[in-house]
């Protein structure tokens, strides 16, 4: 699960609707190498858009070295 948050005052703050248990501890994950799509948006820009955008902004490690090492064995 990725919890998109604000650091404001000392504190963590959900963007969004959060369904996490009171007292839930959860690990948190700073990518400071994200790129601020917003800020490179035009005005105007569709909410949804700037949202898919930043998601494929993010890096991911699947922890996978080489992910094409084992291509074959999933091809038909």
């Amino acid at each position: 699960m990725t919890i998109r948050a604000v650091f404001e005052n000392g504190v963590f703050r959900p963007m969004e609707q959060v369904k996490l248990a009171e007292g839930t501890v959860v690990d948190l994950d700073v990518i400071k190498e994200a790129v601020d799509v917003r800020s490179l948006a035009p005005p105007g820009t569709d909410e949804g858009l700037i949202q898919v955008y930043e998601i494929l902004g993010r890096r991911f490690s699947s922890g996978h070295h080489d992910t094409a090492e084992r291509h074959n064995e999933h091809q038909p």
